[in-house]
């Protein structure tokens, strides 16, 4: 799976719901308003009734990268809601920044109060829940999104039978500017070396300790190739790409 660099220059928007699942765009334009594609996006993806606009003001993050002529330097402006701002490693890792400080965006307290909130959870029940999606959408490509590049959480039924490409776990503990840059690390490396489909999930160990179990992982960071078989593992120390590699492929590759 190749997915698009972040240009020099871009708008980055980034819709969560409140079950953690995450759809985001990147537009070098900066010309076309996506919340309305993500929105749908969602609708077609969980099978909602109805496009969630409202959780635009609640559940949203934008970053906007430029050129600024008197410093010569790119800047960066980036808000994200309140209720998401928790997530600003993984948003950090989507749209290719390594320690980009998010600002947080006033709450419109109207909107996005929970006795609010708790009328949409009756309308759209999927959205309460998680998916383990993290999609980039991307318009030029027919409303088709693209292979989920991380997810977050416990291993799916899904996943440990039906397996595309690569499955990698990558199992921490919290989320740190650490574990960004390991995350960012092993991205680069996959999108380089790795030219087959994979699926990147980030287990948080204090959050699913069962999956942890599952995997037999006792310290972090733990790298595991659950597919293909047989299962492969690295720990502690990911800064090797030749070790990482060869964790990677089979003998025959």
């Amino acid at each position: 799976m190749i997915l698009d660099r972040s240009p020099e220059v871009f708008k980055g928007i980034a819709l969560f719901t409140p079950g953690g699942d995450l759809i985001y765009c990147i537009d070098p334009q900066k010309q076309v308003r996506w919340h309305l594609d993500l929105c749908g996006m969602l609708q077609n993806l969980l099978g909602l009734s109805e496009p969630p606009h409202f959780l635009v003001p609640c559940y949203g993050a934008t970053v906007d990268q430029f050129f600024d002529p008197h410093t010569q330097k790119l800047q960066q402006i980036a808000e994200v809601s309140p209720l998401v701002f928790h997530y600003q490693p993984l948003l950090n890792a989507v749209f290719g920044f390594h320690d980009l400080i998010w600002q947080v965006a006033p709450l419109q307290l109207e909107m996005c109060e929970p006795m609010v909130l708790t009328t949409y959870r009756d309308r759209f029940p999927q959205l309460w829940e998680s998916h383990d999606l993290v999609v980039q959408y991307k318009r030029a490509a027919s409303h088709t999104p693209t292979v989920p590049l991380f997810k977050l959480g416990a291993t799916t039924r899904q996943e440990s039978t039906n397996p595309q490409g690569y499955v990698l776990r990558l199992f921490v503990s919290g989320h740190s500017m650490a574990t960004e840059r390991t995350l960012h690390k092993i991205h680069a490396l996959l999108e380089r070396s790795l030219n087959q489909p994979y699926t990147l999930k980030v287990i948080d160990v204090t959050q699913h300790p069962e999956q942890a179990e599952i995997d037999h992982v006792t310290a972090t960071p733990t790298l595991v190739r659950a597919w293909p078989q047989p299962t492969r593992r690295i720990v502690g120390n990911l800064d090797h790409a030749d070790q990482l590699l060869g964790m990677l492929y089979l003998p025959d590759e």
